[in-house]
C-alpha cells in the first residue's frame, strides 16, 4: 500500500493520544490521593481542556499557514514532554502544569492529522482513513482501563505517564518516514493579527469552558457565568451560522457538537445509574460501556466501507442515538428489566460510529483548500465545548432534582432530536466563507 508507513504511525499516534485521555480518568483517583491533590482534582481534567481548545485553534490555523508539520512535530514534542513532566511530578502543580502542556500538544496532534489527510490521502481514501481514527480511539477504551489500572498497581501511576512517551517514539518515526515527499507545504496565509485574536478568543472561551465545567460541580453562579462567556467567545471561533445549524460546514460542526455532547454527556450517568439505582458491580455497569465501545467500531467500519450513502449514517446514526438514549431513560423505571441497558446503549454506539467519522469526511470535502486545518479545528472545538456545556447542565438537573437520571437522559435525548431534525442540512450546500466574526 503506498502509504503504509504513514498510516500506520497516523493511526498510532492517535491511539497514544486516546491511551493517555483514558490514562488520566482511570489513574487520577491514585494521583490526586498520592499528591495530596484532592482539592485540585477538577481542576487536573479543566486545566488540559483550556489549553486543548487553544491548540485547536492555534494548531488549525498555524497547519494552514505553514501545513502540518510544524503543528504536527511541535504537538509531538509537547504531548510528550508534559506525559514526562507528569510522571516525575511529586505535587499536584506540577502535575497541572504537566496537562497543560499535554493538553495543548495532544490538540496540535489532533489537528495537525486531519490537515495531513487533507493533503496527502485522495478524497475516495478519507472515508476509510478516519473509520482507522475512530477505531483507534475506541479500542483503547476497550482494553486500556485495565491495562493502565494493572500499572498503577504493578508500577505506581508515574509508569502510566512515563511509558506512553516511549511509544511516542515508534509512532513519530513512522509518521516521518511516511511523510518525506508528501505534499503537505502551507497553504492559505493569514495576517498576524487576525491569527492573535483568533487565540485571545480561543483563550477566552477556554475560559468560559473551565468556569462552566468546574461551576457545575462547585458553584452554579459561577456555572452561569462561564456559560454566559461562552455565548459570546463561542461563535467567534466557528464558522459563521454554526449556531443555527446553516446548511453546509456550519451544520457539520452543529451536528458533531449535538451528537458528541448528547452521548458523552448521557454517558456520565450510565455507569453511575447502573451501580446505585440496579445494583450492578462496577464491573458489570462498565460492560455497557464496553458494548457501546464495540458497536461504535463496527459503525466506523461500515462507514469506512461505504456500506452506506452518506445521509443513511447521519440520518441513522441519530436515530440510533436517540433509541439508545430513550432505551437508556427507561432503565431509570425498576419495572424495565435490566438487561435493556446493554442493547441500549450498544445501539447508540453504533450511530456513534455511523455518524463522528462522516462528519470529519464531510469537513475536509466543504473546506477551501487552505482551510481545512482551520475547520478541522473548528469541527473539534465545537464538540469539545458543546460537551462541556451539555455534562455541566445535565449534571444541574440531576442535581437539583437529587439523582434526577430521567432529567439528565431527557436533556440528552432533546440535544438528539435537534441534531436528527438538522440532517437533511449537511450534505449538498457550498463550501462557506470564512468569517472572523460570526453571527450564528
Amino acid at each position: 500500500m503506498k502509504h503504509r508507513a504513514l498510516t500506520i504511525g497516523l493511526v498510532a499516534m492517535v491511539s497514544l493520544v486516546a491511551v493517555e485521555y483514558l490514562a488520566v480518568a482511570t489513574a487520577m483517583p491514585i494521583v490526586a490521593e498520592d499528591l495530596g491533590g484532592q482539592g485540585l482534582y477538577g481542576l487536573a481534567f479543566s486545566s488540559a481542556l483550556a489549553t486543548g481548545v487553544i491548540g485547536m485553534v492555534a494548531g488549525g490555523r498555524w497547519g494552514d499557514l505553514r501545513g502540518p508539520l510544524e503543528p504536527l512535530w511541535t504537538g509531538i514534542a509537547l504531548f510528550a514532554a508534559g506525559l514526562l513532566l507528569a510522571g516525575f511530578a511529586s505535587i499536584m502543580e506540577v502535575f497541572i502544569a504537566a496537562r497543560l502542556i499535554q493538553g495543548f500538544g495532544g490538540a496540535l496532534i489532533t489537528v495537525a492529522l486531519y490537515v495531513v489527510v487533507a493533503r496527502v490521502y485522495p478524497e475516495s481514501r478519507h472515508p476509510w482513513i478516519f473509520s482507522l481514527f475512530a477505531a483507534a480511539w475506541v479500542v483503547p477504551s476497550i482494553v486500556g482501563p485495565a491495562i493502565v489500572g494493572g500499572v498503577t498497581d504493578a508500577f505506581g501511576w508515574q509508569w502510566v505517564f512515563l511509558g506512553v512517551p516511549m511509544l511516542t517514539l515508534p509512532a513519530a518515526f513512522l509518521l516521518w518516514r511516511g511523510l518525506r515527499g508528501q505534499p503537505v507545504k502551507g497553504g492559505q496565509a493569514e495576517s498576524a493579527p487576525g491569527l492573535i485574536i483568533k487565540i485571545v478568543w480561543s483563550a477566552l472561551t477556554a475560559v468560559g469552558a473551565a468556569l462552566t465545567q468546574y461551576g457545575s460541580d462547585h458553584n452554579q453562579w459561577m456555572m452561569v457565568a462561564g456559560l454566559v462567556v461562552l455565548a459570546v467567545t463561542l461563535p467567534r471561533l466557528l464558522p459563521r451560522g454554526t449556531l443555527r445549524a446553516a446548511a453546509g460546514l456550519p451544520a457539520v460542526i452543529s451536528l458533531r457538537g449535538l451528537a458528541g455532547s448528547a452521548f458523552v454527556a448521557a454517558e456520565v450517568f450510565v455507569p453511575l445509574m447502573l451501580v446505585q439505582e440496579r445494583g450492578l458491580t462496577p464491573f458489570t455497569a462498565g460492560l455497557a460501556l464496553t458494548g457501546s465501545a464495540l458497536t461504535w467500531s463496527f459503525g466506523s467500519w461500515l462507514q469506512g466501507r461505504e456500506v452506506f450513502s452518506r445521509q443513511v449514517n447521519l440520518r441513522g446514526g441519530m436515530i440510533c442515538i436517540v433509541l439508545g438514549l430513550a432505551g437508556m431513560a427507561t432503565v431509570t423505571f425498576p419495572v424495565v428489566p435490566l438487561a435493556v441497558a446493554y442493547p441500549a446503549w450498544m445501539i447508540g454506539g453504533l450511530g456513534m460510529g455511523l455518524i463522528y467519522p462522516t462528519l470529519s469526511v464531510l469537513t475536509l470535502e466543504l473546506s477551501e483548500p487552505g482551510e481545512q486545518g482551520a475547520n478541522s479545528g473548528a469541527l473539534q472545538v465545537g464538540e469539545s465545548v458543546y460537551s462541556v456545556m451539555a455534562i455541566a447542565l445535565s449534571g444541574a438537573l440531576f442535581n437539583a432534582l437529587g439523582s434526577g437520571y430521567l432529567a439528565a437522559y431527557l436533556f440528552c435525548i432533546a440535544l438528539a432530536l435537534i441534531g436528527l431534525l438538522i440532517t437533511p442540512r449537511l450534505t449538498s450546500a457550498p463550501r462557506p466563507a470564512e468569517d472572523p466574526l460570526p453571527a450564528s
